[in-house]
């Protein structure tokens, strides 16, 4: 491994993960050998993600605040010249796509070979190069706790392709619209572009969904490893099952508020608007709809006050703005146990717990979708061995991870960055 390789795993993972990572590398590199023998390769990364602001507010033409994140998909590469790409990832099958074929395979629709055929046909529409390349893939990403393994998927190809055969003239946007692309049309997922846009661009962002075509995408520089806190992931161990229902609702319950004034989403009307009409939205919608077009309102000025804080270096006003925006998720989108299963609330188990570690300082909320799944806390140092172990405590060993804000997005790792 070269000294420059080196250097950038340091910068991606912070020097105290440094040897994990090195040895992680080198494991993937052997193991490349192994499927496809001792020859040259290249190396490449794209990150998860975690949202930070806007909690369901991107399906209504929102704000978000996001952030790539140091785990990570990596990528051990060698360039062919038989238009075949052929990924061997960890734990999985071997995909192989020939690129001769980039129409929709309905039997492939919930596989990896339809995330890498349709970034293969994003790459294609937009008139960029494609071609084949053997890879072997390893990754770290939670499944299942928002922190968005599917994305990082999507977007490691993508960077892949523009590297090997497009001299990097495809954008970190136009790389996460053509991920979402592929995850939409190929894949079979609806899903909105925050997670690619995340996981392509990295670090703070902020993006407005305003328009739907063209969202606005803004990167924040702020030094996250300065400010003596530690961002922490902790998996309650819900389970997803059978709450497509409950998230269906949300939007579903936002957009008829909209309905209401004759608008498609809550983006084109003001609190005002809810506030001076409140009586009669409830009578005919109900006080959930209600509550959740509040949160929605809010939530977004509350995207842009963490922003600006960020911005402005002052990093207890952003951890103020968390714990509104977790309040606010808590209390009027209601996402933080399912109706129809109150019995189980992991997630008010940790939100509870991790206040009564933090004792007013940091900040916690509900982490991506809700209902089952993850928080997301940002913990003083100084609290982070006591926070690790109640957390873990209760959930079990090993289920909350400590992460770190990833300073860029999808990259070849021998890059200078």
């Amino acid at each position: 491994m070269s000294e420059k390789t080196k250097i950038t795993i340091k910068k991606l993972y912070g020097k105290e993960n440094e040897n994990a990572q090195t040895e992680r590398y080198k494991k993937a590199i052997d193991k490349f050998k192994e499927l496809y023998g001792d020859s040259e390769y290249r190396i490449f990364s794209a990150s998860g993600r975690t949202e930070v602001g806007g909690n369901h507010t991107d399906h209504n033409l929102g704000k978000v605040l996001a952030a790539g994140v140091s785990l990570d998909v990596i990528a051990i590469v060698r360039k062919t010249d038989d238009n075949v790409i052929e990924v061997k990832s960890e734990g999985f099958p071997k995909d192989i796509v020939d690129l001769s074929d980039l129409s929709v395979i309905d039997d492939e629709k919930g596989n990896s070979s339809a995330l890498i055929r349709g970034v293969a046909a994003g790459f294609k529409n937009k008139n960029y190069g494609i071609g084949g390349f053997k890879a072997y893939t390893t990754s770290n990403v939670l499944k299942g706790s928002g922190l968005s393994s599917s994305a990082a998927f999507e977007v490691l190809i993508g960077t892949i392709l523009n590297y090997l055969y497009n001299d990097l003239k495809a954008t970190n946007v136009e790389i996460a619209q053509i991920a979402q692309f592929a995850e939409n049309e190929y894949f079979g997922k609806p899903s909105g572009l925050m997670d690619q846009m995340a996981s392509s661009i990295g670090s703070f962002i902020t993006i407005d969904f305003k328009d739907a075509e063209s969202p606005v995408i803004e990167k924040i520089d702020f030094d996250f490893a300065k400010c003596g806190y530690s961002l922490c992931i902790v998996d309650t161990k819900g389970s997803h099952e059978d709450l497509t229902p409950e998230y269906a609702a949300i939007p579903d319950e936002m957009k008829s508020v909209a309905k209401f004034f004759g608008k498609k989403v809550l983006r084109e009307i003001t609190i005002s608007d809810v506030l001076e009409n409140i009586n009669t939205l409830r009578k005919k919608l109900g006080d959930r709809a209600v509550l959740r077009s509040l949160h929605f309102l809010d939530e977004n000025e509350t995207v842009e006050r963490e922003a600006n804080a960020l911005k402005n270096g002052d990093f207890k006003a952003f951890l103020k703005e968390v714990t509104r925006s977790g309040n606010s998720s808590y209390k009027y989108l209601q996402n933080i146990y399912a109706n129809k299963n109150p019995q189980e609330q992991g997630l008010s188990i940790g939100l509870n717990l991790a206040e009564m570690v933090l004792d007013g300082k940091g900040a916690c909320r509900v982490h991506g979708g809700g209902f089952a799944g993850t928080i997301q806390a940002f913990v003083p140092n100084d609290k982070l061995d006591k926070f690790k172990e109640t957390l873990n405590g209760c959930f079990g060993e090993g289920s909350c991870h400590i992460i770190s804000i990833r300073p860029v997005g999808g990259i070849e790792v021998e890059d200078n960055i």
